[in-house]
């Protein structure tokens, strides 16, 4: 099979947050897409072992944040690459609650959404989450950043836990 046909799928690049018990949790995801306009749904893909998941299915609510072309990869590591179970991601950061009172990230964001859980579907290792938006926001003017431009620009990893990671297979050896 070859890998690189996966990285021919077009994503975004976003941060989906919750909150659960007063503390609050967000992931880079690329996985969000619109299902219906009226009532306007969105679908996210989250993996079941991350602090955001847990926090999604007691809350019933999150927020997506679309990131900016010009987010750094200081950034977007802070949400991809650290777990809000050892830290708090939100501590220095530029966001504000709204009407489900989830974060909503403002830095390095060019717009959102609010979105109350509707239903879910388990794809083994993650959770697609389905949430009727009840409020959606730009932010700022500028381009989103795509998996593409993270990928092939920046030069961005996948994390583990992310949906799009791809295990590479070793050569095969050749035969004598």
């Amino acid at each position: 099979m070859d890998i690189k046909a996966f990285f021919t799928v077009n994503y975004g690049m976003y941060i989906v947050s919750s909150h659960y018990n007063k503390k609050f949790n967000g992931q880079i995801v690329n996985t969000v897409f619109q299902v219906t306009s009226e009532p306007p749904k969105f679908a996210i893909c989250i993996n079941k072992k991350n602090l955001t998941y847990e926090m999604i299915k007691k809350s019933k609510v999150f927020t997506i944040s679309t990131l900016s072309r010009n987010a750094t990869m200081k950034f977007i590591g802070l949400f991809g690459f650290k777990s809000g179970r050892d830290i708090n991601k939100f501590k220095d950061l530029k966001y504000k609650t709204g009407k489900t009172n989830a974060p909503i990230v403002l830095e390095n964001s060019i717009s959102y959404f609010e979105c109350e859980l509707e239903s879910s579907c388990d794809a083994g290792t993650h959770v697609i989450f389905i949430g009727k938006v009840i409020d959606a926001k730009i932010i700022s003017e500028g381009e989103p950043m795509t998996y593409d431009y993270y990928y092939k620009i920046i030069k961005g990893v996948t994390p583990k836990n992310a949906p799009t990671y791809l295990i590479k297979s070793k050569p095969k050896k050749k035969e004598e």
